[in-house]
């Protein structure tokens, strides 16, 4: 029987992977694109069917021009690197929703959404330039896939200590069930997404610096959302983001090498 979970786990580990472009890691994808951006767009549509989208302003202009810059950015990028048809099934579209909401999100396939509640943290071009390139590179790295592709498989873990513990006394399963959900989410999805959120600051910086918004701009952005949050932050042990100071300190590592990648495409800071 443990023979049988361990081939189960073997084989979509090695039958479902993919290696990501921008972060060169060979990533779970259970849930191919084809199948993923289909319900992302429909999610999308109802999601703006269901909230106030803010259009004629601008705010809104600001929100998608920019976004179109990032895109292009990330285009130029990919064509350089051979990589000319990644973005093939894409369907890009930034619209502004009318939220108090600090925050901003981008679904799988590049359908992405500002609220008008992050608008005054951003403050400039260069600052929303800082939260579209993340959000478009959560797209771009395909975290949204790979979110999916690692809850299937925690799921189906789930169900190898079902059948691994099936012969132990109620009380003994119980408690192999709750070890095994508390270890998956804090030894191993908790963490998965603060890597997505430090793989998104990386490339977002180098997509915001190719289309020519100085990557400096990011430490700004982020010290003021920590002056939001009252100058301190959540930890990042039970978090899915890592702490604004860390995030800062990391920004900071990562902005000559965004400034450098983009001077290879005729971008240059001051």
């Amino acid at each position: 029987m443990k023979k049988s979970v361990t081939f189960i786990l073997s084989a979509l580990l090695l039958g479902s992977c993919a290696t990501n472009p921008f972060s060169g890691k060979s990533t779970l994808a259970l849930t191919p694109n084809s199948e993923l951006f289909p319900m992302a767009f429909q999610q999308y549509d109802e999601f703006l069917q269901e909230n106030k989208r803010v259009t004629g302003t601008k705010d809104a202009k600001r929100v998608e021009d920019i976004g179109k810059k990032i895109k292009v950015a990330a285009e130029t990028w990919l064509n350089a690197n051979g990589y000319s048809g990644y973005l093939k099934d894409y369907q890009w579209e930034y619209n502004l929703v009318q939220s108090d909401e600090l925050n901003a999100w981008c679904m799988p396939g590049g359908k992405i959404v500002f609220y008008t509640g992050i608008l005054p943290v951003c403050k400039t071009d260069a600052g929303i330039a800082v939260v579209m390139g993340h959000e478009v590179a959560h797209a771009l790295a395909n975290h949204g896939q790979q979110r999916m592709s690692n809850a299937l498989l925690q799921q189906v873990g789930a169900v190898g200590v079902g059948i691994l513990t099936q012969n132990s006394d109620p009380r003994a399963k119980q408690l192999w069930s709750a070890a095994y959900g508390i270890g998956s989410q804090v030894g191993y999805m908790l963490p998965f997404s603060r890597s997505n959120e430090s793989e998104a600051d990386k490339i977002g910086l180098t997509l915001m610096a190719i289309a020519g918004y100085n990557p400096e701009e990011a430490v700004s952005f982020w010290s003021r959302m920590a002056a939001r949050n009252g100058g301190g932050s959540q930890s990042s042990f039970l978090s899915t983001h890592p702490t604004n100071q860390d995030r800062i300190e990391e920004l900071r590592k990562l902005i000559p090498a965004a400034k450098a990648e983009a001077a290879k495409f005729g971008v240059s800071f001051k």
